[in-house]
């Protein structure tokens, strides 16, 4: 499975602070429950990897 290979999933996200002072990016689908919890720092580069990767699409 890579980037461009596409699944017929239905998920679920949230994003948020937590109380320890992280980010949070939580998804859910099929009962599964994935939380990845990330530094300010690093959830402004994730951000930042998303608005570049829609910048490439829209050329």
């Amino acid at each position: 499975m890579g980037i461009n290979t596409e699944r017929d999933i239905e998920a679920n996200m949230q994003i948020g602070p937590t109380d320890q002072g992280m980010v949070r990016i939580f998804v859910e689908a099929d009962g599964v429950e994935i939380p990845m919890d990330f530094t300010p720092e690093e959830a402004e580069e994730i951000a930042e990897e998303i608005r570049a990767a829609a910048k490439a699409i829209r050329g």
